[in-house]
């Protein structure tokens, strides 16, 4: 994808987080389930790491190398006309010059968006420094400016989705981590594991940036978040688990009852074929 169409894509992205009510960004883990989400009427795609981890067979984290993401990442962006963030997870990189490189090459591959978390995957020490993703953000935004494509940068803080610390006190560290982020240039903060409408509104009142919230059961509906004011409503692997529920009840069904009807709804096979023949010429043209 060149850098022009990319650039006219990322500016779009980060106009509809300003856009009246929000951004609902469905997350995919293919190119056919991105596919089936732009043929919806979405405004841009996401994808989830942990999604794409699952269905080749691993568990989030960062088990996947950065080239094998990356490459689903590459078929999604390619498939739809729409702006693509990519769930980059951790960057991917020890050092924010490895975060750095992550950046580029997911530039070239044709995402638009990323989002960085600073989990750490480690239970002793849940949560990067501050200072550290600082410079992760940092390192991101250079990468943008070098590729020249205004990537829209979605920094996140695990504080509420890890259950770090006191629960008193997580919405300030929450607060306090994510203006860092906002501070070193990130566009949006993502602020997973919250679901009360107190809570998302304080949030709302005290970022210096656009609030992301993890959409799903238990989550307030959209119309809600946009009375919060909530810029950007995420589904992460949520759709791809729901998918995984659904096999099972057939798997089960076709194993112990001998029958079919939990595969009753499923997209009709011609057209299935007509999507992605439509995707693939945009991907191949």
């Amino acid at each position: 994808m060149d850098h022009a169409t990319q650039r006219e894509r990322a500016a779009s992205l980060l106009a509809l987080h300003t856009a009246a009510g929000p951004l609902v960004l469905p997350n995919a883990w293919d190119a056919g389930s991105a596919v089936v989400f732009a043929d919806a009427g979405f405004d841009a795609i996401g994808t989830t790491s942990a999604g794409i981890a699952a269905a080749q067979g691993v568990p989030d984290g960062e088990q996947l190398s950065r080239e094998e993401m990356l490459a689903v990442v590459e078929r999604i962006a390619g498939a739809v006309d729409l702006p693509v963030t990519a769930d980059i997870e951790a960057g991917y990189g020890d050092t924010p010059e490895e975060v750095f490189d992550t950046v580029a090459a997911t530039v070239e591959a044709g995402a638009v968006g990323v989002n960085l978390e600073d989990g750490t995957g480690d239970p002793d020490r849940p949560l990067a420094d501050v200072a550290d993703h600082v410079a992760v953000i940092r390192a991101a935004r250079d990468a943008a400016d070098e590729a020249d494509v205004p990537v829209v940068v979605n920094g996140r803080t695990d504080v509420f989705w890890l259950g770090v610390g006191e629960e008193a006190d997580r919405l300030d560290h929450a607060v306090e981590r994510a203006n860092a982020y906002a501070d070193a240039g990130a566009d949006c903060l993502f602020v997973p594991g919250v679901t009360d409408t107190e809570t998302i509104g304080a949030l709302v009142d005290r970022l210096d940036a656009p609030l992301n919230v993890l959409g799903g059961p238990g989550a307030p509906p959209i119309a809600t978040m946009a009375d919060l004011g909530v810029a950007r409503v995420s589904v992460g692997s949520v759709p791809m688990r729901a998918t995984l529920g659904l096999l099972r009840e057939i798997a089960v069904e076709l194993r112990e009852e001998g029958t079919y009807e939990a595969m009753a709804d499923g997209v009709p096979y011609g057209e299935l074929k007509e999507l992605l023949a439509a995707a693939a010429e945009r991907r191949d043209g």
